[in-house]
């Protein structure tokens, strides 16, 4: 697995498929790009994919200091560089919404075009705030920690349809490993509103209608403030990327696929 080094952080990525185009997919708050990995061969008949494995991930190695979206952004923007693969499409989900709408500011000849999915622009959001800060308050119980992570996921229709084994599956999933309440502190102090005019790729920012994790008015406020961009909105919770996995790839495709 190739990797950069970024300040003191060694970022390795997985290169997925021989596409003639390339993808980046950027996970969001947790153990790591793991997370794409069911939609993969959604992608890969088009794409050579890039799946970076950011700082706090379980493979990323840094010094274990306080994150910032500017950080995780420049670890992207490596990574694009040192595969020397760009102009990229770049999708990104929750905190990793975020993450590559900064990487897409920050450098926007690496970006072709960009998705934003279950993301937001900063923790105003009181529910948002209490969320994330109730997250961290339960670390100590790993258990409760998981479930709770379930529990504001997914819709409520969903778990009900998956049944119980699964759910009880899932709830083990999210544990309070030390980079990912690193993630969650990020999420409770990032704010990217300064960023979002410089965005040039054109965009587009998908919300999630039951989102009991970020709000779907986060995703709104998201698509607002990236002028020219485009928005979709699935009646999901928040991670639309399983529970309408179908759906999500074929509009991210359709999208990405648009002159």
């Amino acid at each position: 697995m190739p990797n950069v080094t970024v300040g003191t952080a060694r970022i390795p990525y997985r290169i997925v498929g021989q596409g003639p185009a390339t993808l980046v997919l950027v996970h969001g708050t947790g153990p790591g790009s793991g997370m794409w990995d069911h939609l993969l061969d959604r992608f890969t008949d088009r794409y050579t994919v890039l799946l970076p494995e950011l700082s706090g991930s379980e493979s990323a190695e840094d010094d274990g200091a306080e994150l910032t979206v500017e950080t995780l952004a420049a670890q992207v923007n490596a990574v694009i560089e040192d595969a020397g693969r760009g102009p990229v499409d770049l999708v990104g989900f929750s905190l990793g919404a975020v993450v590559a709408t900064a990487a897409a500011a920050r450098r926007p000849e690496q970006v072709r075009r960009l998705v934003a999915a279950a993301g937001w622009v900063n923790a105003d959001d009181e529910y948002l705030r209490n969320m994330m800060t109730v997250w961290l308050a339960i670390a100590d119980d790993e258990a409760a920690f998981g479930r709770y992570a379930t529990l504001t996921a997914f819709s409520r229709g969903f778990l009900n349809g998956i049944g119980r084994e699964a759910v009880e599956s899932n709830a083990g999933f999210m544990r309070p490993a030390p980079g990912t309440l690193r993630h969650i502190a990020l999420n409770l102090s990032l704010d990217i509103s300064a960023l979002l005019p410089r965005v040039q790729a054109p965009t587009l920012v998908i919300g999630c209608a039951q989102d009991a994790t970020i709000p779907v008015e986060n995703a709104r406020l998201l698509h607002a403030g990236i002028r020219g961009s485009e928005y979709a909105e699935f009646d999901t919770g928040h991670v639309v990327v399983f529970e309408q996995a179908e759906a999500f790839s074929r509009k991210v495709r359709d999208f990405l696929a648009a002159a």
